[in-house]
């Protein structure tokens, strides 16, 4: 699928699609972060009425394992359909994700709803991996990284609308109809794809030998770093957003999905002006981004105490996180030579991990008393590790040149 051989409004369609699928991801991957009180209180109640803290640690796990899923199905499952007609496999995907979900809102006890989790984590990084292929064909060459940027922007937007919405459905009614949300999301998405997205090859000559000789290459490792490190300091305050609304700030409940919503307004900001910078100056953008997100959330550990500034620095936290996403997912693409398929997905297991270890450290944090700003303060030691990470990966390379010219 080229602009060459699809009308312009077939290839929106099919852009739409697919974005409509990356929606349900942003809101099955975040909208649990605005209810971890009310997953806590249900799943964990004899935690939650001993030490809130404990509890709130406890369910954080939720997050991780979803995390853990996009880890281990981004690889293997890229890895394994390279060769199949890529609107099949989103088909395969989209329904994947739809039955997942649905298994999150029926499950009773609080180690099955981690088990669905998981298992719903697993399409996630393919699914992104392989549409953002897709997207950067319709892009054309020269856009690459506003390709990427396309099919995140369903994400982002989920951060605008679906987030907030869902948070407030779950806080209305009951955690468990945010998911039932979720899963109708992906059940429209699913049927779109199947009748929008035409026919689109894979590549039938790979294998999944072929595919896992990424790892042979050290810069796919640095640019892994990146995005597992530095993109984690934002998922240590993103985990742990509602306590800090309330605890911290002293905000009603109400207020917790106004803040995501300000939130996901600067991530869509960020995703849009993140794919031109980065195809403008990848290199800069990477490391002015990274550096920027570790003095934003040393800023929002230290007066997130009033909601009126907390609120602007979330914002800010948003779009500079959203920035990053599109640069670090076409620095890996770069890098990764010819193994595109497995690439494009890998980058959703590095920002998986940086949620997991994130969300893991936030929970450590607060359940050793250091309270509801430190995951802020831990979020931003992780992006200046990012930094570093991304300065030696660009000191290697400069040397690798060096010593052999092109």
């Amino acid at each position: 699928m080229n602009p060459s051989t699809e009308s312009r409004g077939a290839a929106k369609w099919a852009l739409l699609s697919l974005a409509i699928g990356s929606f349900g991801i942003g809101m099955t991957e975040f909208v649990i972060m605005g209810l971890l009180p009310n997953i806590a209180a249900e799943l964990l109640p004899t935690q939650w009425a001993s030490s809130p803290e404990d509890a709130l640690s406890q369910a954080g796990w939720l997050i991780s394992l979803y995390a853990l899923g996009v880890v281990i199905g981004a690889p293997t499952i890229a890895g394994f359909v390279a060769r199949f007609p890529r609107h099949r496999v989103m088909i395969g995907l989209a329904l994947a994700l739809t039955v997942f979900n649905a298994l999150t809102v029926v499950l009773p006890t609080f180690e099955l709803v981690g088990v669905s989790r998981l298992l719903a984590g697993l399409p996630h990084g393919a699914y992104f991996g392989i549409g953002a292929l897709v997207a950067a064909d319709v892009m054309g060459p020269g856009n690459r990284a506003k390709g990427v940027a396309f099919i995140l922007t369903g994400l982002t937007v989920a951060n605008v609308v679906g987030v907030p919405l869902g948070t407030f459905l779950g806080q209305q009614w009951g955690w468990r109809v945010a998911f039932a949300v979720v899963a109708l999301v992906f059940a429209l998405a699913t049927l779109s794809i199947a009748f929008f997205v035409p026919r689109h090859p894979g590549s039938p000559g790979r294998t999944m030998r072929q595919e896992l000789g990424v790892f042979r290459i050290p810069q796919v490792w640095f640019a892994l770093g990146i995005g597992s490190i530095g993109f984690g300091g934002f998922f240590a305050v993103y985990s742990y957003i509602a306590p800090l609304v309330t605890d911290v700030a002293g905000s009603p409940e109400w207020v917790v999905p106004i803040v995501l919503v300000l939130m996901g307004l600067g991530m869509t900001a960020g995703n849009l002006v993140g794919g031109h910078l980065a195809d403008i100056d990848l290199r800069r953008t990477l490391l002015v981004g990274l550096a920027t997100l570790a003095a934003v959330l040393g800023l929002l550990a230290a007066l997130s105490f009033w909601i009126v500034t907390l609120c602007i620095l979330v914002v800010v936290v948003g779009f500079v996180s959203s920035v990053l996403s599109p640069t670090i997912q076409t620095r890996l693409m770069d890098v990764a030579g010819d193994n595109q398929s497995i690439a494009a997905a890998l980058n959703h297991s590095a920002l998986n991990i940086g949620n997991s270890l994130g969300a893991f450290l936030g929970g450590v944090v607060i359940a050793i008393g250091w309270g509801f700003t430190a995951p802020s303060w831990t979020g931003a030691a992780l992006a200046v590790a990012g930094l570093v990470i991304a300065l030696v990966s660009y000191r290697v390379e400069s040397r690798r040149r060096v010593l052999v010219p092109a």
